[in-house]
């Protein structure tokens, strides 16, 4: 009762007091009467405490730092979405830099996406690696969905869910210190196989933007192998990517234009096999005016291609490798975008520029010894749309630039004969790489066919070569012209964006509108068609250089005939010989330089070697769709093969006195630049190494076979083994036959021959059938570009062409049958000549008979 009574008092004093205010008044009364007695809205959640007193970064995620602990407040609205893990190297030490590994390098990237667990109180955070697509609605797909199921790669509790739920907040420590490597396998990708060590690792600082969001560690691992505990430390910045919601309409692969590119399988109901596709690698370039564009109008794309240059990059070369990227305007102009691709360079004092950031796209210079330079870019793996490319500019590349200069232009420019270039003519070279390299990142590989169609007397001619330089492609490895001569008069030397390269940007960014890539495909397919007719637009991709099947498509070539261009080539080497020491060397100089000449002058001419011996037993193979007229094989004329052979008889398995016995090696040998230092060696053994490997490499059993296998279709037409080896013979043992003396480096040439056919035909050596596992798709990697190297081994860019056409099992090829009838004749010469010549030559003879006896009876 008591308290009934003072409920009714309490009321009759508010309803008084609401008579003497105002409405207005009588509300804010009552309001603050209820505010003072609810005590919900003081109390403090569990969200409010873990992020009290922490700093905050606003973004795609909001980042808390609370003293060492990181946070991310994750928006539901991102959850499921795809994400792409992006790992640079950001700082590395001395050890790595030796090594070749350098900041700016990219070496992991993963599709991810975040979902939430609320019965596990987790976030877990899928791996997707899956590379198929399938029609919406069709039976199919849930068996797509069971049989291409993403991986669970990593989980964080959750700590707490922000005010209105919205978000979930995560702590992430663990996938950036260094205690868990599902986010961040730096140790493992870069080949150490270590693991990081948690006391000597730390987050340094973690930023978030609108789409992306930036965590710099430094961690820190054992030297694997070293005797004590020897510690490696390595900053790494790891990106984590919003990728679009839609994913970029992607362009399939086309085999008669060159990019990079990655797996795609596409299912649907109505096949009746699977299609599986290669998604070629590209920016997304769509205009801003799309029906002016579709009208033939150059149209400004709505987002650039944007390069930053490095801040660390020298002042003085930073305008030439602008220059290089702003070459690539006049490609997409003829795709029908203007301003399409900038290059700026970043002030020094710009706070805001992080080089690791994959909303910046890089030219980044690596203080190094390394004479290279990469192209590498990151793509959307759903669609192949390039998200953001960094070219990895080694300091040391000008020492590499400066070397093939000298020994390929130095007979016919001044300019390229010191040691030290002014820096507008190495400048004029820098532009070139830079060229190059941004040439990978917009997604070109190598078309190292680029330089097989110019008509090698036209590289002589003035006007030919400034109009077309070396190749129709910039990504040939068609350095500079070594074919022009003093008298000629050429002036232009140095590769350029040519022909081809506007064709393939034309092709891989040509805008058609459409949504659908298979409609997409219809319409860029009538622009290589228009193509096929001209030779200059061809695309033939990389081999190795010691097994090229199609001599048309090499590295450091020059031309439409190997042999001639190699002869010219030739001439140019031996005008440089004499000017060995007066190049190189001023008064009280020691001989390095002139050392280092003399190495680059023998690797020119070894080069050559192979330039030729690639038509031996070759094979032209084109890219061919029906109608288009092309053969896609074709054997190398039976005539442009004997030359080859005469070629390597005259200028490689005869020592070339010229280039192995030059008065100059009175002062130097050959120098090269090896992981130890600088390393001296005669000129003779030199000699021996190159000359047996082109013995080796001529007498390659897939070679004979595929000479054998011309002989088959093709009759008199096909220059034979057995015609090979008569022609060797007439060479090397004319004057065993006359009974004539052989003098020391003769008799040295007839033992590698000999010993080379002795190890083809070695009975154990046949009988361990050498088995390959031979994929049928080749996987393409990074786009990497060995600049100073002649192959491309880190993006796998290999055709492999010579394993394409299968030659069966070893031990069944007729090669070994020839290469054993080969040696029963020369032993038959041997049996007759033994006791000719004087008593070195007898005492060969005698050991040459040794040698095969005990080779083909044992």
């Amino acid at each position: 009762m008591r308290t009934q009574k003072n409920v009714g008092k309490i009321f009759l004093i508010v309803l008084l007091m609401a008579c003497c205010l105002n409405q207005a008044e009588a509300g804010k009364l009552l309001f603050w009467k209820k505010k003072k007695v609810d005590t919900t809205s003081t109390k403090t959640t569990k969200f409010e405490e873990l992020v009290k007193g922490a700093a905050a970064d606003s973004g795609m995620f909001t980042i808390y730092k609370k003293e060492n602990d990181f946070y991310f407040l994750i928006p539901k609205s991102l959850l499921n979405r795809d994400m792409l893990i992006v790992n640079k190297l950001s700082k590395v030490p001395a050890a790595l830099n030796d090594a070749g590994i350098n900041k700016g390098m990219n070496f992991e990237n993963l599709l991810v996406r975040f979902t939430l667990s609320k019965e596990h109180g987790k976030i877990f955070v899928e791996s997707d690696k899956s590379f198929v697509e399938v029609k919406t609605g069709d039976k199919i797909a849930r068996s797509v969905a069971d049989n291409f199921a993403p991986n669970i790669l990593e989980y964080f509790k959750i700590e707490a869910y922000n005010a209105d739920s919205s978000a979930v907040l995560v702590k992430i420590n663990k996938v950036y210190n260094g205690d868990q490597k599902s986010f961040n396998n730096v140790f493992g990708m870069t080949g150490l196989g270590t693991s990081p060590l948690t006391e000597y690792s730390y987050i340094a600082s973690a930023k978030s933007f609108p789409s992306n969001i930036t965590v710099k560690s430094l961690l820190t691992t054992n030297i694997p192998g070293a005797e004590t505990n020897a510690r490696l430390t390595v900053e790494v910045t790891s990106n984590l990517v919003l990728l679009p919601e839609k994913p970029m309409v992607p362009r399939f692969e086309d085999s008669r234009v060159g990019y990079f590119a990655t797996k795609r399988w596409y299912f649907n109901d109505d096949q009746h096999q699977l299609d599986k596709r290669m998604l070629i690698t590209r920016w997304r370039l769509e205009p801003k005016d799309k029906e002016a564009y579709l009208r033939g109008e150059l149209v400004e794309p709505v987002k650039p291609i944007v390069f930053y240059i490095d801040p660390s990059t020298p002042e003085k070369w930073r305008s030439y490798i602008v220059q290089g990227v702003h070459d690539w305007q006049a490609a997409f102009e003829q795709a029908g975008f203007k301003n399409a691709i900038v290059a700026k360079v970043v002030a020094d004092d710009d706070k805001e520029f992080d080089i690791d950031d994959v909303r910046y796209s890089s030219i980044a210079y690596a203080a190094s010894d390394m004479a290279n330079a990469m192209g590498p870019s990151v793509s959307d793996p759903r669609s192949g749309e390039i998200i953001e490319a960094d070219v990895v500019w080694w300091h040391n590349v000008m020492t590499a630039v400066q070397s093939w200069m000298r020994v390929q232009t130095g007979a016919i420019d001044s300019k390229s004969r010191a040691n030290r270039f002014d820096d507008d003519h190495m400048g004029e070279a820098i532009r070139f790489i830079s060229s190059h390299e941004v040439g990978h990142t917009l997604g070109l590989k190598h078309n190292m066919g680029a330089s097989a169609f110019y008509p090698v007397d036209s590289l002589r001619n003035p006007s030919f070569a400034e109009r077309n330089a070396t190749a129709s492609s910039i990504m040939d490895y068609a350095r500079f012209n070594y074919v022009a001569q003093p008298e000629d008069g050429v002036k232009c030397i140095t590769p350029k964006i040519g022909l081809y390269d506007k064709l393939a940007i034309e092709w891989g960014y040509r805008y058609y509108g459409k949504e659908n890539p298979f409609e997409d495909e219809r319409l860029a397919d009538q622009l290589l068609t228009r193509a096929a007719k001209n030779p200059y637009l061809t695309y033939l991709p990389t081999q190795d250089m010691r097994t090229a099947v199609d001599p048309r498509a090499q590295t450091e070539d020059l031309g439409d005939n190997s042999v001639k261009a190699s002869e010219y080539g030739l001439k140019n080497l031996k005008r440089l010989m004499p000017n060995l020491v007066s190049w190189t060397t001023k008064e009280g100089d020691n001989y390095l330089q002139a050392g280092m000449l003399a190495n680059a002058i023998i690797g020119q001419w070894y080069m050559f070697s192979y330039h030729v011996l690639a038509n031996i037993g070759g094979i032209y193979i084109n890219s061919t769709v029906l109608g288009d007229g092309k053969q896609t094989y074709t054997f190398v004329e039976r005539e442009k093969q004997k030359e080859a052979v005469a070629y390597l008889l005259k200028n490689v398995i005869a020592m070339p006195e010229w280039l192995f016995k030059s008065p100059a090696y009175s002062y130097i040998y050959p120098v090269k630049i090896s992981p130890d230092g600088y390393n001296e060696y005669s000129p003779s053994a030199a000699f021996r190494n190159a000359q047996s490997y082109v013995i080796w490499d001529l007498l390659d059993n897939v070679r004979i076979t595929r000479m054998m296998e011309n002989e088959a279709q093709n009759g008199a037409k096909a220059y034979t083994a057995s015609e090979m080896f008569a022609d060797i013979d007439a060479a090397l043992f004319a004057k065993t036959s006359r009974g004539v003396a052989l003098d020391v480096n003769e008799r040295a040439t007839q033992k590698a021959y000999v010993d080379a056919l002795i190890i083809a035909c070695d009975r154990n050596a046949v009988s361990k059938e050498k088995k390959k596992l031979r994929d049928g798709e080749l996987q393409w990697g990074m786009q990497a570009c060995g600049l100073a190297c002649c192959h491309a081994e880190a993006n796998h860019e290999h055709s492999l062409e010579s394993e394409r056409i299968y030659t069966g099992p070893e031990r069944m090829l007729d090669a070994l049958s020839v290469k054993r009838g080969e040696l029963l004749k020369i032993e038959k010469l041997l049996k007759l000549k033994v006791k000719t010549g004087d008593i070195n030559t007898q005492n060969h003879y005698e050991d040459l008979l040794l040698r095969i006896n005990s080779s083909l009876r044992q």
